[in-house]
């Protein structure tokens, strides 16, 4: 894994991490009258500055939107907003498994060690 794959999945995570938080907001106020639940989307702008390397990785930033009331979308869902939730952590779970997986490969190319005996 190169550097700018790195600080993609790092962006990644924070991203995921700042959907995470919206999402619990989003539950929170399942039963306040009038509330407009919130979107946070990246996945677009962090595939295009992926292709332009590290810089243009580090400057994205989460897209938080708020859904007008009346729009389509725009009603608060319980059970979308709980398989949201769900869906963020397993995609941020899998993020970490393969930084872990990376990092442990990294170790022992440092280290010498051969796990094989």
């Amino acid at each position: 894994m190169d550097g700018n794959t790195t600080i993609l999945f790092i962006k990644a995570l924070d991203c995921l991490s700042a959907r995470s938080v919206v999402t619990a907001q989003n539950i929170a106020n399942a039963g306040t009258p009038n509330y407009r639940p919130l979107r946070v989307s990246f996945e677009k702008a962090l595939a295009d500055a992926a292709v332009l390397g590290g810089g243009a990785i580090e400057a994205v930033s989460p897209q938080i939107d708020s859904i007008p009331l009346g729009a389509r979308d725009g009603e608060l869902r319980l059970d979308l907003e709980l398989a949201t939730a769900s869906a963020t952590a397993q995609r941020y779970n899998g993020l970490i498994d393969l930084l872990d997986r990376q990092l442990q490969l990294h170790h022992l190319a440092v280290s010498g060690q051969n796990r094989g005996g």
